[in-house]
């Protein structure tokens, strides 16, 4: 077989030539009405041979056939071979004018032509389907039984390279039961024998009948809405589901399984791509200096992947775990070699550090995200939460004014509306400081309010997959707990049209949709996963967390909502609150951190209660 492959363009060169020449000699006999040469016809046919044999050899060279890998041959190469041929003719009608009766008639060459594309097409395709394998339709396969079911939604473009890729790659690993489709006029038909089978609505019943295993979802180009509701009817089948995010990942990588991922919970949100006024932020950022704390988190980090898209002058991450920082800094340097990012290891909880950096650097703008997040672990340590969030926030905050920054942006949490825990009401006193400051400083202040984002360090989607992998239980807090979610980009492409809008005072909310209960969720993922929810894996319910609520709010009862141009971003107006009443806040807290404890946990809750009224613990009333 390596000998084969070796000399296959000899061989393929060999194959032509015979049936050149035995086209010429079928098409002679047949149209002179005779079933031998006669010295005169055999002259002739041979001088005609001679040239043929040359020019058609001699084209089909120059048109790179020969340079073709036949089991990868299609359409388009056999366009090829067809232009080829013809241009052999052509030439070959000009040797007739020149030498006359010594080369065969037009009618005879015409003919030759069409045997000889038909022919050499047809033993290409031949080779093609058995070098591919084809021919073991018609067989008994002994490992047929070992071969994955596989349907298959979508019957285009990606399609055609998928079923291609499988049936070469793959073709002793799955087998493809058919296809789906949308278009009920392409039902009953086929691609590359692969008959599509119905419409979405037809999957329950095609992956039953054909004890299918694994659905590969290939559509690309689709809404989003639509990815979700498809994946909704792929859900009640029970099988593993895998989707091709583009086409173009099929291009990029030779390996056609890695192209495709395990289906997301984002794929079931349905949300549309968010769209933006890209020149009003460009505006902002281009040439300018930009400053982003927890950087190297997962919304700061992101933060810092859209910002360098509209070419700062200078991008500054600054963050206190080195970890994320400096994969943060490497991910962008490789991405953007020429721009000037700078990653500082820093505290906000140093004020003498954040002004070096400040007096360093002198941004222009700058988006807090440093802070801690977690609500059980700062339940549990309230005094870092107050450390980290409200002293590190107020640290920034100062800088910010001292140093003149055009606009601040803090990143917020819905967990700040009527909060029933430390690090929602620690967001709330920021989101009371930024405004407080806005009234007395040049520098223009603003928060930003969002819910969970999915996929975010502490989120539950990662945690529910490393539940599922080790094969359970999956758990849920409470069965009717539920969250707003939105994605990681979407979040922060929100945040920064909303820094374009800022005028000093706001706090923007985001439209987080409909909020989706962590229970259907777990259901979800483990139905994803091929597996039976509360047959395969265990949903275990274990009891609300200290601080955590069933429900969150993303404005406070008293907060008028304020449409602004773009329709997923709302304004609550300034609040009355001054400097002076922020301070005297914060002058309470400073005697809780110098005279408490992380121990002293209801004392420290007492005190924030007092500086931040809509704080009330689980259970106490409003």
């Amino acid at each position: 077989m390596r000998e084969l492959r070796k000399h296959r363009n000899v061989i393929l060169r060999i194959i032509d030539i015979f049936i050149i020449i035995v086209s010429y000699c079928i098409t002679v006999l047949i149209l002179e009405n005779t079933l031998a040469f006669n010295p005169k016809l055999a002259k002739q046919v041979i001088t005609t041979l001679i040239p043929a044999v040359i020019v058609y050899t001699t084209m089909l060279t120059v048109f790179k056939t020969y340079k073709n890998i036949t089991r990868y041959e299609n359409g388009n190469d056999y366009l090829v071979y067809i232009l080829a041929c013809l241009v052999s003719y052509i030439i070959i009608s000009i040797l007739k004018i020149f030498f006359g009766n010594s080369i065969v008639n037009h009618r005879i060459n015409a003919i030759a032509t069409l045997l000889i594309i038909v022919s050499i097409i047809s033993y290409r395709v031949i080779l093609r389907f058995i070098l591919n394998g084809g021919y073991k339709k018609y067989k008994v396969n002994e490992n047929e039984n070992a071969r994955k079911n596989v349907l298959i939604i979508g019957a285009g473009e990606a399609t055609k390279i998928v079923l291609g890729t499988l049936k070469t790659t793959f073709r002793d690993i799955y087998n493809v039961v058919g296809l789906i489709d949308d278009n009920i006029n392409k039902v009953n038909y086929a691609i590359s024998g692969n008959r599509i089978l119905g419409t979405r609505k037809d999957i329950p019943e095609i992956c039953k009948e054909n004890n299918v295993e694994l659905i590969l979802f290939s559509i690309s180009n689709i809404s989003n809405q639509d990815r979700k509701d498809i994946l909704q009817i792929c859900q009640q089948t029970g099988c593993k589901v895998r989707i091709l995010p583009g086409t173009q990942d099929l291009i990029r990588n030779k390996a056609l399984m890695d192209n495709f991922r395990d289906v997301e919970i984002e794929d079931l949100l349905g949300r549309e791509s968010i769209k933006l006024n890209n020149k009003d932020i460009k505006e902002l950022i281009k040439e300018k200096v930009v400053l982003v704390t927890g950087g190297g988190g997962s919304i700061g980090s992101e933060l810092c992947r859209q910002i360098i898209k509209f070419n700062p002058s200078k991008l500054v991450i600054l963050d206190i775990y080195e970890n994320n920082l400096y994969d943060i800094e490497q991910e962008l340097k490789y991405n953007y070699p020429e721009k000037d990012i700078q990653a500082i290891v820093a505290s906000v909880r140093d004020k003498k550090r954040l002004d070096e950096v400040f007096a360093g650097f002198k941004p222009y703008l700058v988006f807090h995200a440093a802070a801690h997040k977690h609500v059980p672990l700062m339940e549990t340590s309230p005094l870092e939460a107050i450390k980290n969030n409200v002293f590190g926030t107020y640290n920034v905050v100062n800088c910010a004014d001292e140093f003149n920054v055009k606009r601040f942006i803090l990143i917020s949490t819905d967990k700040a509306v009527n909060s029933t825990n430390i690090m929602g009401a620690t967001k709330r006193l920021c989101e009371m400081m930024v405004q407080a400051k806005n009234k007395t400083s040049q520098t223009e202040y603003a928060a930003v309010r969002f819910g969970n984002v999915l996929g975010s360090n502490g989120s539950v989607i990662p945690l529910f997959k490393k539940q599922i992998a080790q094969g359970g239980p999956v758990t849920v807090t409470d069965k009717e707990i539920t969250r707003f979610f939105m994605t990681i980009p979407e979040a922060v492409s929100l945040v920064l049209q909303a820094m374009s809008y800022a005028k000093g005072g706001e706090i923007f909310v985001l439209d987080m949709g409909e909020p989706v209960k962590i229970y259907d969720m777990a259901e979800n993922l483990i139905r994803l996963s091929g597996l039976e929810p509360n047959v395969d894996i265990q949903i275990k319910i274990t009891g609300l967390r200290p601080g955590e609520k069933l429900y969150e709010e993303l404005l406070m009862a008293e907060e008028n909502l304020e449409e602004t141009k773009h329709e997923k971003i709302y304004i609550a107006p300034p609040s009355e609150i001054t400097v002076e009443e922020v301070e005297s806040k914060l002058e309470k807290l400073r005697e809780v951190l110098k005279n408490s404890n992380n121990e002293q946990k209801e004392e420290i809750k007492k005190v924030m209660k007092e500086i931040v009224p809509t704080y009330k613990e689980r259970g106490e009333s409003k």
